[in-house]
């Protein structure tokens, strides 16, 4: 085998994913079809759950040092509120692609994540033992890489998915939007982000003093996705939509987007897999599509570095689809709504104007706030707690090495056992699996944990963390420990336990 793992892909989702299988001891080949890293900006943010997934993974701070934090959001442009009691991240971080990518693969380096660029994958082989990745270099005779898995990160038109066989249903784009980041120095200083108008919408975002990215929408208007995008065509669309180009200049990137939505079949075809927009594509409404992806990364990541080990079953392998698709179909369900709404025209404007009068009440905001932020997913994990299957809140803990939050126990992508009233009966249940649980004993700090999705939650007896964060097994205080439950959980998620 030339890898473990071949993932292809060197984008947001791609690296992720890299440094999850290499955090777990995963020998990774990254293969990128362009020779080198364009700057192009692309996506502009990362919502809460991504916070806390680099903050699982101590790197968070890399991450804040570049981006600018924005105690605002919207959906679909109108304005939602954050509440702070949800995350120790509730805000999201106005950060550009360009520099997510370079900060991933700077931490991929230092974990010994192989990148060869210039290599797109052309084709793939898979039998009972492994894939055989056949790899196009520029100037070069074809290469192929032998791996044990093949995931595919490679973007909305995917390579490896069309390889795969694995269809990607979904719905024809009804709309046009060019991007451009550029110049505007005749926009008023009063601009307040999106306006829509009879042609259209427009929106610019300040990313330094001068520069901004300009978007324009114009419905009923979809050219050929081949078509070039210059940067004529985005002055002239403003135009049609604003009236004016407010002075545009110097552009550094221009693009096109559209509203189509579309989503792998399966995220699984025996040993390839999907990840990113390789298994989901939509509107950017709520700049929703990195933080998916990055989130499937991580979903991923240790369940493959399991099997890969040989210490979980390749039926694992089952529960990425089961836990992300229906997460992958949500985002398709409110970007499509979001696309709907800003469309131009009377109806709209009375449907935006008493959606708006609704988001006035906290629980609404507060389920349009979850649909973008990602804080209150749950995996069908079973059990009947409120915490399982939901992400684990970043509690205040005290530990025998000291004060720490939560997340710090997940710095390494291990799975934890948090024993919270110090009980033998907890640390003798998971003696066949020290070989790949921590066993942490310690004190909440807080009475109760406030939980998206199932609101202050009693701070339990004792959980079993996934290396994703999720909770795949938890006792209430006061109530028996149901140990049969926790060995299961041990088994279903991380394998059967060492036999002695």
């Amino acid at each position: 085998m030339d890898a473990d793992v071949v993932i292809a892909g060197a984008g947001p989702t791609g690296l992720m994913l890299a440094c999850e299988l290499r955090l777990a001891g995963v020998d990774v080949v990254v293969a990128e079809r362009l020779a080198e890293r364009t700057g192009e900006s692309r996506a502009g943010g990362i919502h809460s759950r991504t916070l806390e997934v680099l903050d699982q993974r101590g790197v968070l701070d890399r991450f804040l040092a570049e981006g600018e934090l924005q105690p605002v959001g919207h959906f679909s442009g109108l304005y939602l509120d954050f509440d702070e009691s949800e995350s120790r991240h509730p805000y999201p971080l106005m950060i550009l692609q360009s520099a997510v990518e370079r900060l991933l693969e700077e931490w991929a380096t230092e974990l010994g994540v192989r990148v060869r660029w210039s290599s797109p994958v052309t084709g793939l082989r898979q039998d009972d033992e492994g894939v055989t990745v056949e790899l196009g270099t520029e100037g070069a005779q074809s290469a192929a890489l032998r791996a044990r898995y093949l995931v595919g990160c490679d973007g909305g038109r995917s390579t490896v998915r069309k390889l795969a066989g694995i269809d990607f249903p979904g719905t024809e784009p009804t709309m046009t939007a060019l991007i451009g980041d550029v110049e505007l120095p005749d926009l008023p200083e009063d601009y307040v982000w999106i306006r829509r108008r009879p042609a259209g919408d427009y929106s610019a975002i300040a990313f330094e003093p001068g520069w901004y990215r300009v978007i324009t929408s114009e419905y009923d208007r979809v050219p050929d996705r081949e078509e070039p995008v210059t940067f004529e065509q985005v002055r002239e669309s403003l135009i049609r939509v604003a009236g004016t180009d407010f002075g545009m200049r110097e552009p550094r990137w221009v693009s096109r987007f559209t509203d189509a939505a579309r989503q792998a079949a399966r995220y699984r075809a025996g040993r390839v897999l999907l990840a990113g927009d390789a298994a989901h594509i939509h509107f950017p409404a709520g700049g929703q599509g990195l933080n998916t992806g990055v989130q499937d990364a991580v979903n991923l990541g240790w369940k493959l570095a399991s099997v890969v080990r040989g210490q979980a079953p390749q039926s694992l392998l089952d529960s990425y689809h089961a836990e992300r698709h229906p997460v992958g179909e949500r985002v398709l369900h409110n970007t499509r709504a979001q696309s709907a709404l800003v469309r131009p025209g009377p109806q709209t404007d009375a449907l935006r104007e008493v959606f708006g009068s609704l988001m006035v009440f906290d629980d609404v905001n507060r389920h349009l706030r979850h649909m973008l932020n990602a804080l209150d997913v749950r995996y069908p994990v079973g059990g009947d707690h409120p915490l399982e299957g939901r992400r684990v809140p970043d509690a205040d803990l005290d530990t025998r090495q000291g004060p720490a939050w939560l997340y710090e126990l997940l710095h390494d992508a291990r799975p934890v056992l948090l024993d919270l009233r110090g009980s033998a009966e907890v640390a003798a249940a998971v003696k066949g699996w020290a070989d790949r649980v921590d066993l942490v004993e310690a004190r909440s700090e807080d009475e109760h944990w406030v939980v998206p999705g199932a609101g202050a939650v009693p701070a339990p007896a004792a959980l079993l963390v996934r290396p994703d964060g999720h909770v795949a097994w938890a006792a209430a205080p006061g109530e028996p420990l149901r140990l049969s439950a926790l060995r299961a959980a041990l088994t279903t998620w991380f394998g059967p336990a060492l036999r002695g």
